[in-house]
């Protein structure tokens, strides 16, 4: 079938699906049920036949609302914050994978440049990182605990402003996602450069497995939930840039209620890296090699299953169930 009366055989259906995602029509759960089935096969059909065509693309955002706002009318005796977590976000992540895979290339490019400006300038560190810090770090790497600094302080109250201060960085990220993303870049430049001065200046002391052993102990959980706020800003952004089908203000709308859930997804994340970062970092040097490997392979595991691999295995999961009752149906 020729893609133009492809669009025209479902044209009226698809408006239908758009005005029930706006809230315009109202469906009870297995009317949307029928209505995600159908849209899947369309979209099944689309990927065939027109994989690189805007109708692919906008059956495959049609798809993605309706199966959210299945979960969110359908009358189930479940736990709001485990379908949350498990359900809503993960589809979301893997909906919007190109934002995170645009976070990730502007983290590593940014974080690049914090190295080579370290590397070319010796006084970079000093310049991003402040003298009081450098000082400090240099006097503790002659003591031989290049990570003394993290053992300062209570470990309640270390924790405590940590958190604070993460939930702070994060909620940057992705408010400032309102001035068309480029808010967010700047935020993600900032913090991205940092990091990658603060991981050098150790290289130059010759001490960088010593803190790394340390340092991301709570820096793998910290540091991709920063890249997930910073692509949460950025959905943010484009939901005012490009509101396709969508007046500007319905596709902000949209765009707010989705990168939200996405940004609140990291919550947990910020939240145990800080109590690590209180409780554990400061036992860094003591604590043996295999120890510190062991959680930061598991942080790592964790957090880059849940918005990495998760989110692919769920929506096949929904694709072939989809496929399956939409078989039995015909």
């Amino acid at each position: 079938m020729r893609e133009i009366a492809f669009i025209k055989q479902n044209k009226e259906k698809w408006l239908e699906i758009d005005q029930v995602i706006q809230g315009k029509i109202k469906k009870n759960p297995d009317d949307l049920s029928s209505l995600y089935i159908s849209i899947v096969n369309d979209l099944s059909y689309a990927q065939t036949y027109y994989p690189k065509s805007k109708t692919t693309i906008y059956l495959n955002f049609l798809s993605s609302q309706v199966f959210q706002k299945i979960y969110k009318t359908k009358r189930v005796e479940e736990n709001r914050f485990k379908s949350f977590f498990l359900q809503e976000v993960p589809l979301i992540a893997y909906q919007y994978r190109r934002y995170l895979l645009y976070a990730i290339c502007f983290f590593v490019a940014f974080t690049s440049i914090g190295v080579l400006s370290s590397i070319y300038d010796k006084d970079f560190a000093r310049l991003i990182l402040g003298d009081d810090y450098i000082n400090q770090t240099l006097e503790n790497i002659k003591k031989g605990d290049p990570t003394a600094i993290y053992g300062t302080g209570s470990t309640w109250g270390t924790s405590f402003v940590i958190i604070l201060n993460n939930l702070y960085v994060g909620a940057r990220l992705y408010v400032y996602g309102i001035f068309g993303g480029v808010g967010t870049i700047y935020a993600l430049f900032q913090n991205s450069v940092m990091l990658g001065a603060f991981q050098y200046f150790f290289k130059d002391q010759s001490v960088l497995l010593e803190s790394a052993k340390g340092i991301w102990l709570h820096g793998t959980f910290e540091i991709i939930a920063m890249v997930i706020e910073a692509a949460a800003g950025l959905i943010l952004g484009a939901s005012i840039l490009f509101p396709k089908t969508y007046s500007r203000f319905e596709s902000f709308k949209i765009g707010f209620k989705t990168s939200m859930k996405l940004f609140l997804s990291t919550v947990p994340f910020t939240i145990i890296a800080g109590v690590i970062e209180g409780y554990v970092t400061r036992h860094a040097q003591v604590m043996p090699l295999w120890a510190n490997l062991a959680i930061i392979i598991i942080c790592l595991s964790i957090i880059g299953f849940y918005y990495g691999i998760y989110p692919r295995m769920l929506y096949k999961k929904h694709i072939k169930h989809a496929d399956f009752s939409g078989a039995k149906l015909r």
